[in-house]
């Protein structure tokens, strides 16, 4: 199964998405947002920039 995300509201009434993969676990989640299509504008802004995001290692 792939991967999908979620779209739901927190305990404060706003707006997260999730990531999850085909296994159902989380593997990222966004920050919160006033309305359900920012959210939305936050997912497109994943799928759009993630294929060619470098990996930076901080530690």
């Amino acid at each position: 199964m792939a991967g999908k995300f979620e779209i739901y509201t927190d305990a404060a009434g706003k707006y997260r998405f999730r990531l999850k993969a085909g296994n159902g676990e989380i593997i990222a989640a966004g920050e919160a947002y006033n309305s359900k299509a920012a959210a939305q504008n936050g997912i497109e802004a994943v799928k759009k920039n993630a294929p060619t995001a470098s990996v930076v290692d901080l530690t």
